[in-house]
């Protein structure tokens, strides 16, 4: 159950204007320019953004930055530009990030992954946890739960999986606006491209991946909308029983994005897990 305490903190961070509002940067990994935003100070937050590319600085990620630095960098092949020829397989955005992190030299890093970037983070965190505090994945896909089909994004129309991640019709109805604007055309494609790219087949996970799990030895957060048409919530069961003693939290009433339709709960939920890892 949501704490009084919390409600109140998270409003009160919501509703101030000393809020830290991010800064942007742009840096070169890999050969590929990486657009990136940072907020706030702290131990370090790593948000891997989903299918949608790196989104805007929402008002989960606004709270989380009073208490820890928010990094969102873009991966490559979202946001408009090209995929470069080194992106085939999600396992080279994982080790894209372990570059990144090397770059930026960050430290125990608390990693957030949110859809597709939780597949990407749960990959990262097989292949090397030494710069890793915690993990947190958010309505990640990257597993196969035989008998639990979500729906399949690659055989709907735009407007339909856009409609689909979402349990809010108002919600919904806004993201259609803004992500089928003319002006929005460029960079929705490119993200299609690249998640083709990167989930085309197998559908949206790896059979290699969970026989690896097992590696995941860093305290483990598993967040999950009750209401994801794309992923359903069974995938969460699932990822909770493959990573040694993780722990999975179901919102009600809410999709594929808690980030964007429960934001003070998601802020408070990774907030106190975060704060729980460092004490």
């Amino acid at each position: 159950m949501l704490r009084a305490a919390n409600i109140d903190r998270l409003r009160r961070a919501r509703n101030s204007a000393a809020m830290p509002d991010p800064i942007y940067s742009t840096l070169t990994i890999c050969g590929s320019a990486v657009p990136m935003k940072r907020a706030g100070t702290g131990a370090p937050i790593l948000m891997l953004h989903g299918s949608g590319g790196s989104p805007r600085f929402l008002p989960g990620m606004r709270l989380l930055s009073e208490k820890f630095e928010v990094i969102i960098p873009q991966a490559p092949g979202f946001g408009g530009g090209e995929a470069p020829p080194w992106l085939e397989r999600v396992s080279d955005l994982a080790n894209f990030y372990l570059e990144l992190m090397e770059t930026l030299d960050l430290r125990e890093v608390h990693l957030l992954g949110l859809s597709l970037g939780g597949w990407v983070a749960a990959e990262l965190a097989v292949r090397d946890r030494s710069r890793l505090r915690s993990l947190t994945l958010m309505d990640a896909p990257g597993i196969e739960v035989p008998g639990v089909k979500g729906l399949d994004q690659f055989l709907l129309e735009p407007e339909a999986v856009i409609r689909a991640t979402y349990y809010d019709t108002k919600m919904a109805e806004d993201a259609v606006t803004r992500a089928l604007a003319p002006e929005n055309e460029d960079v929705r494609l490119s993200n299609q491209r690249t998640v083709a790219k990167l989930a085309w087949q197998p559908r949206f996970h790896d059979p290699a991946l969970q026989r690896w799990l097992h590696r995941i030895r860093i305290p483990t957060l598993i967040l999950w909308g009750a209401d994801d048409r794309l992923f359903p919530p069974a995938i969460g069961e699932a990822w909770a029983k493959a990573i040694a003693g993780a722990r999975l939290v179901v919102l009600p009433r809410c999709g594929h994005l808690p980030i964007q339709e429960q934001p003070e709960e998601f802020a408070r939920l990774v907030c106190d897990f975060c704060a729980g890892v460092d004490r």
